[in-house]
Parts: C-alpha cells; sequence; structure tokens
C-alpha cells in the first residue's frame, strides 16, 4: 500500500535542508509507520534528491514524525535549476513510499 493512504504531510525549506512533517490519519497507525518510514528507507526513496542525513524526530503525542532532510533542494530554492524541486514537491513523492499495511 501506498504511505499517502496512513498520513498526510506537510513541509517547509530553508536554504538547501528540507523540513517533511509526516501525519497520521488515524493515531493507531503511528506504531506501524515508526517501524516503515525510517530515516533509512526515506532517504534511499528519495535518494535521487536527498545527498545529506535523514533525521526523524518523533512526536507520538500528535502521531506525526518530523523529518529533517539535508542537501535536498539543490542548493536552495533560490539557486537551484532544477524545476519545482522543493518541499511540497518531494513530500508528495514521499508519500508514493510502498509500505506493508497495518495488521
Amino acid at each position: 500500500m501506498k504511505l499517502r493512504e496512513l498520513a498526510h504531510s506537510r513541509t517547509g525549506d530553508k536554504g538547501n535542508t528540507l523540513n517533511v512533517s509526516l501525519i497520521c490519519f488515524d493515531a493507531l497507525h503511528y506504531a506501524h509507520l515508526h517501524a516503515e518510514v525510517t530515516p533509512e528507507r526515506v532517504k534511499a526513496f528519495l535518494s535521487d534528491v536527498v545527498r545529506g542525513d535523514v533525521v526523524r524526530y518523533e512526536l507520538p503525542n500528535l502521531a506525526a514524525f518530523n523529518f529533517v532532510l539535508g542537501n535536498a533542494l539543490g542548493g536552495g530554492v533560490t539557486r537551484s535549476l532544477a524545476l519545482d524541486a522543493h518541499g511540497k514537491s518531494i513530500s508528495s513523492a514521499l508519500m508514493d513510499l510502498e509500505i506493508a499495511a497495518p495488521e
């Protein structure tokens, strides 16, 4: 199943760093997404654009995660020659991550 079936995202970008929040539609899926959406999987899935570290911050009371993706914006929104390669596009791509269905 696609990640977008269990969560949605919000983004922010500053310079060459991208901030992606992943928010569960249902708090019951938090533990499942914790296991499925690791920093390593996010970095591997977005390896075409994310060149730096991926750090995950966990927000269990909000049933959410915050991923900070370093060196992910081609030098930054104002410096990149890439067409629309900033936050919203990348978070939308992340929502295509294939994950196992929760039990």
